[in-house]
């Protein structure tokens, strides 16, 4: 009688199948053949298949890592298994005594003398368009991981932009409020009846001053572009541009930074150097950033160089170089990607923000800007221009 009950509790076994095809002709006769075969298992198992287009259902057929189709997946009872191939009713016909054999050793006696079978299975409820959802959920967790990863890595941006921008901004903020402090004391001489300043140191003051204010605004516009993005528009008027008189212009702004460093500049420009079709405002900015990175990373009393060339009939370059301590090989791919910066160790401050910008002015004109450096030698970074053509 027991045997009997065993017998007749594994005939209400569910077989849980999924078959996976695409559109070829072919598959509608997988289909035939495998619902014909199955009828005949039918005084053995209630048979529960579903046929799932692997086109409209690409989350289940990734969730079961199929390769092919077709594809004749056993969910229940367990173990599960995965059928492939053209002749997947006589792999049917080899697993069938297996699946019959696994589907009565489920049933168990029930526990704590209650009466009846328990029967284990997959539950036949469990539906594919519930199975695509729960897909779906999972690879909309995934994205949404993604982008809260994103958010925190801007938010991080941001915070060290702020860090940054603190205290990069001291020094010149200081030596601005010593100026105008030092010229106010003057003033207030003056008006005892007693010269203090002399006009000559008051202009040499004024100038700083003014000097002080200007790097303070770029280095505010610098971090606001940057912070903002490659999305960020980046406005260009490209015309006429005389390079070689921006370079020494901005050689003469950076002046008392140099002298402060006793450093030593050498320059090489040549005098028939062409005119460039460029934004002065823009690559002003640029020359700026690397000549502003290169007297801070280059020791006191180190060597900077500014160079330039006529490269091609359609090409200037324009070099700066500096003594300091490098960028290791495996960062120089990365050093002008914005967040690469926040990586770097803590103990250095790195190559600022201005070379993230620096690269988007420059590819705006149609140019590059790559670095060469040795470790413990220091950097050469290049940029090119276009030629101007009247």
């Amino acid at each position: 009688m027991e045997a009997t009950s065993q017998a007749s509790q594994a005939s209400k076994v569910p077989l849980k199948l999924l078959l996976f095809i695409d559109k070829r002709p072919s598959s509608s006769d997988h289909v035939r053949q495998i619902r014909q075969y199955l009828k005949s298992l039918e005084e053995h198992f209630h048979i529960n298949l579903d046929v799932v287009d692997v086109g409209e259902h690409p989350y289940l057929a990734e969730h079961y890592r199929l390769v092919a189709s077709p594809a004749l997946i056993k969910i229940a009872p367990l173990p599960q298994r995965t059928l492939t191939g053209s002749d997947i009713v006589p792999q049917l016909q080899h697993w069938w005594p297996r699946w019959h054999q696994n589907a009565q050793a489920q049933v168990a006696p029930a526990a704590d003398g209650a009466s009846g079978d328990e029967l284990v299975f997959y539950d036949p409820n469990d539906s594919i368009a519930h199975s695509a959802e729960l897909m779906k959920l999972s690879d909309d967790i995934f994205r949404l991981n993604q982008v809260k990863e994103e958010l925190e890595a801007q938010l991080r941006f941001k915070n060290r932009i702020i860090a940054m921008m603190a205290h990069d901004l001291r020094n010149p903020l200081t030596a601005a409020s010593i100026a105008v402090e030092t010229l106010e004391m003057g003033y207030g001489h003056q008006q005892e009846g007693t010269t203090k300043l002399s006009p000559e140191l008051t202009n040499q003051l004024l100038k700083h001053v003014k000097t002080q204010i200007r790097a303070i605004d770029r280095m505010i516009t610098d971090i606001l572009q940057t912070a903002r993005g490659a999305s960020a528009e980046l406005q260009i008027q490209p015309q006429d541009m005389d390079l070689k008189a921006l370079c020494f212009d901005v050689l003469g702004a950076m002046k008392n930074r140099i002298r402060e460093k006793q450093q030593r500049v050498q320059i090489d420009i040549p005098q028939d150097l062409p005119h460039v079709y460029a934004d002065g405002s823009q690559i002003r900015r640029v020359i700026l950033n690397l000549l502003d990175n290169a007297i801070k990373y280059t020791p006191l009393k180190g060597t900077v160089e500014v160079m330039a060339l006529h490269r091609t009939n359609q090409k200037v370059q324009v070099t700066i170089h500096d003594s300091g301590p490098g960028i290791p090989e495996e960062n120089r791919d990365n050093i002008f990607e914005e967040r690469f910066r926040l990586q770097r160790d803590e103990s250095q401050d790195g190559y600022g923000l201005g070379l993230a910008l620096c690269q988007r002015i420059l590819r705006a004109h149609y140019g590059q800007i790559w670095v060469d450096s040795v470790v413990n030698e220091g950097s050469y970074f290049h940029f090119t221009l276009p030629v101007y053509r009247a």
